[in-house]
């Protein structure tokens, strides 16, 4: 039935009816669901003071403003939710075990190792894996993320362990924080000779928020000055009790740089896994886990490191993994070494997707490419709504007017591009925790892998001067002659910490001027001497500072001020124009105020520009 809706445009009504939108939703998609004209619901949205065209993406509140407008009951759906009726349409479940407990099998413990920054977290896994990673990264600081799988030993029997290494600074606390959602057991890594840092802190948090057991590798047990006993009753205070002093955690004595105790560290990470945790996974099934890690190779394409939590991938299955989709072309280990298939708990990098996937993103085996490349183009036509929504402006009516008046809030916009999705991850975390105060914000409005494109340059076009930044990335040939014919601003960076400094630097520097007043003298009316064509002039004596010709003037008369905004227009000595008069001379002063009288004080001052923090 249709009746009219605001400014009497007619719209069916829907008596309360809900209809389900996902974010980022146009007026295009609103009228399919309740079978209107959208050039209805576009005249509906301006009676309510809404700017929005028919395809244009409009946020949740916006929707649902319209929704109780025509009496419809809006539900606009999260990603997560959209993701997973997306997948049962296609039959698929995604996060849990297929099958009985005759299914399930052990599977190894996947371990992140977290600590301070310096204490040797990546030096502990290098003894591990006899793998040198310190020495490719920018700083000395471990910038991505990466899987590895060890073997070892435990009462006579070879166990496997994964390792997942995280990066060790406060700047990447977002992929810390998923490196602890995706593991069985934390190892903390802490300095003998340092003890517990800002970091170790950090890292405990993250770990007790995930509900996982905690190994402690007390390191640099080989250093001078090192005390682990020392480092044991530190972590008493965070709830980690050493076994030896009658708790539940191990702490082990290692030292990475001479390989001492290593073997000691594994077996205690399997005990405390056979001991808290029952680690079991289904093996026959279709794989499904966590894409860990991934980079766009010039060679072999869309690389992902993937972690397999249940099923079993195999060379040749079809899998889909956020926005990418493919076929398994090749499956290499931690030492490069193609390998047919992987077990739970097993990462492996994957070949022959057609993009690069975010870090933390849900990868499943479908049935066919085609399934695959369904799910993976609508998750597709999602981000890009949701990218066109952060990009566009805000369009009320009201807020439009609001920006005219102040000349307009300044906003920030940034389009990040990076070697790999979680150095990408933790930039934006990081330039999101700025802050310079309400006047200047910042918005993320496109985050990727992979080097600057074409279309990159064209959404900062599009967005009104988005700034583009590569985190170790470079446009390609294309996309950087139409960057220099349009002006395009692009950044590059290799160290985060720069970047951060920078984008600091940029958004202080958009700030308005903030002055202040800074008083240079005061002048006593001794004399009111009247000038043709130009008024009362008054005769003064100069108590404190300087007067300057031009500077700005009040008047004060028994301490009120009785005339602002004025300026000293016209400043004599005798007879003589002056510049300037000094504290204790006599001079006569025109203010273009007419009401002098003998014992006011004008008070001469400049606005100067105040150096902001």
């Amino acid at each position: 039935m249709q009746a009219p809706a605001a400014g009497g445009v007619s719209a069916p009504r829907g008596n309360g009816k809900t209809i389900r939108l996902p974010q980022g939703a146009t007026l295009t998609d609103f009228a399919e669901k309740i079978g209107a004209n959208p050039a209805s619901l576009v005249a509906i949205m301006m009676h309510l003071g809404k700017m929005v065209t028919a395809t244009q993406s409009v946020d949740a509140d916006d929707l649902q403003l319209l929704g109780v407008e025509l009496d419809f009951d809006v539900q606009v759906v999260s990603p997560e939710d959209e993701d997973r009726a997306l997948l049962e349409s296609f039959d698929i479940e995604y996060g849990e075990d297929e099958g009985s407990e005759e299914n399930l099998q052990p599977r190894p413990p996947v371990v992140t190792v977290m600590g301070h920054v310096d204490h040797g977290k990546t030096r502990l896994l290098d003894a591990i894996r006899n793998a040198n990673v310190v020495a490719g990264e920018a700083g000395g600081i471990t910038q991505h993320i990466g899987a590895y799988q060890v073997q070892t030993q435990v009462d006579g029997e070879d166990r496997k362990i994964t390792f997942i290494d995280t990066p060790g600074h406060e700047a990447f606390t977002a992929m810390r924080a998923r490196g602890a959602d995706t593991t069985d057991l934390v190892v903390l890594v802490v300095a003998a000779d340092d003890g517990v840092k800002p970091q170790t802190t950090e890292a405990i948090d993250h770990a007790t928020a995930a509900g996982v057991p905690i190994v402690v590798a007390v390191n640099k047990i080989d250093k001078e000055g090192a005390d682990p006993n020392r480092v044991r009753a530190q972590l008493t205070e965070y709830g980690l009790v050493a076994e030896e002093f009658g708790g539940q955690t191990q702490f082990v004595d290692v030292s990475a740089r001479e390989g001492i105790n290593i073997d000691g560290l594994l077996e205690a990470v399997v005990l405390t896994a056979d001991a808290e945790l029952d680690l079991k996974a289904n093996p026959d099934m279709p794989a499904q886990g966590s894409a860990i890690e991934a980079h766009l190779d010039k060679g072999r394409g869309a690389v992902a490191t993937v972690l397999v939590q249940r099923g079993t991938l195999r060379v040749g299955d079809s899998i889909v993994c956020g926005v990418a989709h493919g076929r398994v072309r090749a499956m290499l280990d931690e030492n490069l070494q193609p390998i047919e298939e992987a077990p739970p708990s097993r990462p492996v990098e994957v070949l022959g997707l057609t993009a690069v996937p975010g870090a933390g993103d849900n990868f499943l085996v479908v049935d066919d490419d085609r399934v695959a490349r369904q799910i993976a183009d609508k998750r597709t036509a999602r981000k890009r709504n949701a990218e066109l929504l952060r990009s566009r402006k805000s369009s009320s009516l009201e807020e439009l007017f609001k920006d005219l008046e102040r000349g307009e809030r300044d906003e920030l916009l940034l389009i990040l591009k990076g070697d790999v999705s979680g150095s990408v991850e933790a930039l934006e975390d990081s330039l999101l925790k700025i802050d310079v105060g309400e006047e200047v914000s910042l918005r993320v409005i496109r985050r990727g892998v992979g080097a600057i494109t074409q279309d990159d340059v064209n959404l900062s076009l599009a967005s009104e001067g988005a700034v583009i930044i590569g985190f170790n990335v470079r446009p390609e040939r294309n996309a950087q002659e139409l960057a220099d014919r349009e002006g395009v601003d692009i950044r590059y960076y290799s160290v985060i910490y720069q970047a951060i400094e920078e984008i600091e630097a940029a958004l202080k520097g958009m700030l308005k001027p903030e002055f202040e007043e800074a008083q240079l003298g005061t002048a006593e009316v001794r004399e009111i001497f009247k000038v043709p064509r130009i008024g009362n002039i008054g005769g003064t004596m100069v108590t404190s500072g300087l007067i300057q010709r031009n500077a700005k003037a009040r008047l004060v008369r028994d301490g009120v001020v009785v005339a602002d905004n004025l300026t000293v227009s016209s400043l004599r000595r005798f007879k003589d124009d002056a510049t300037e008069v000094r504290e204790g001379f006599e001079c006569g002063i025109g203010v273009g105020y007419n009401d002098l009288k003998i014992g006011d004080v004008i008070e001469c001052f400049e606005m100067r520009e105040k150096p902001r923090d």
